[in-house]
């Protein structure tokens, strides 16, 4: 093990799916591309080309919503095996960079240089060839954040969108997140972040300066925690490969559903969809959830260990309808409905691999 800094990369796809898009129809260039479902089925945004965001447009956004910001835009459904296809030739430009590739996602990465770099910044040189590779081999244009660890890597990828390349050098890392607010960090989300501007902290840097013992009183080991991320402290490796933790599938019905009968028959659907899954991965699961929402977005989730791991789609399908009849109000309208397969393991009577 080398005592010198590591070079860590993240790499994001600018605008992915919307980019695709460009890119297959050349003649929506500098328009704006929103990639999702239809307005009258309740869609929402999947990605925004940059001329669509000018206008306030984000993923997640609620289509109606975007179309009301910008009327013009141009409304494409979502082709997932084409995006795959993209991301499939960017992956292999990154395994052909360094074996110690992370995907994150479909549209992002990281990339562990270290070993491949002689120098620190050669890792610097090697990422920019990297970006270069990514827009004139796939056509895409990607934005990259080099570091001496992950969070650093990631927060940086951000900070110059579209097509940037921030770097973040060894003993820069506390000057760098100090002006960020407390939410670029892992696991500060919302009411963290309020509980800690209670605390007068609202910015990285404020952050640091607390005392660690301060933090444990207040938030215990996540407070040890934050406190190590906030002077640019992150020993997470790039991992290749990640465990799959569970296997699920929902539907958003595009008018709510209050019947019971149609319930069933959705739930039906979702567990033989999930249990195709599970059969593909070579996986079983030893619980099952649902997940129901309501038309004013209350959500519930429940879950039940089954008495042996399974991937038999009756047998998932009646857990689920249990759950679904203890869970669901009677007449009251469902905007969503999921079901999830989790504490996976090998098929009961299938050996494990060695």
């Amino acid at each position: 093990m080398s005592d010198r800094p590591r070079v860590i990369v993240h790499l994001d796809l600018d605008a992915f799916f919307a980019a695709v898009e460009v890119l297959e129809n050349p003649d929506l260039a500098g328009k704006p591309v929103l990639v999702g479902g239809r307005p009258e089925e309740r869609g929402v945004v999947a990605a925004a080309s940059y001329p669509a965001r000018v206008f306030g447009i984000h993923s997640a956004m609620p289509m109606s919503r975007a179309l009301v910001l910008c009327p013009e835009a141009i409304v494409l459904p979502p082709r997932h095996h084409l995006y795959r296809e993209y991301s499939r030739r960017v992956m292999t430009i990154l395994h052909q960079t360094s074996p110690l590739v992370e995907q994150m996602s479909i549209d992002e990465a990281y990339l562990d240089l270290t070993d491949q770099a002689e120098v620190w910044e050669e890792g610097v040189e090697m990422a920019r060839r990297l970006q270069g590779r990514v827009r004139e081999e796939a056509g895409l244009s990607a934005s990259l954040g080099v570091a001496t660890n992950k969070l650093l890597a990631k927060v940086a990828s951000e900070r110059d969108k579209p097509g940037g390349l921030t770097v973040v050098r060894p003993g820069e890392e506390m000057a760098f997140l100090a002006p960020l607010p407390v939410r670029v960090l892992w696991g500060v989300g919302p009411v963290t972040a309020g509980r800690l501007a209670g605390m007068g902290v609202t910015t990285v840097g404020e952050l640091a300066r607390l005392p660690e013992e301060e933090l444990r009183a207040h938030f215990g080991s996540h407070g040890v925690e934050m406190a190590r991320q906030a002077r640019g402290i992150d020993e997470r490796p790039v991992v290749t490969e990640h465990e799959v933790k569970s296997v699920s599938q929902e539907v958003t019905f595009a008018r709510d559903v209050a019947d019971w009968g149609a319930l069933k028959q959705q739930l039906w659907q979702l567990s033989q969809g999930v249990g195709r899954r599970l059969k593909g991965a070579g996986l079983a699961a030893g619980t099952v959830a649902i997940k129901l929402r309501y038309a004013d977005f209350t959500t519930l989730t429940r879950q039940m260990a089954l008495m042996s791991p399974t991937d038999e789609d009756q047998v998932l399908y009646r857990a689920a309808l249990v759950l679904l009849k203890r869970a669901w109000r009677r007449g009251r309208p469902v905007r969503l409905l999921g079901v999830a397969g989790r504490h996976l393991s090998p098929p009961v009577g299938q050996l494990p691999l060695l």
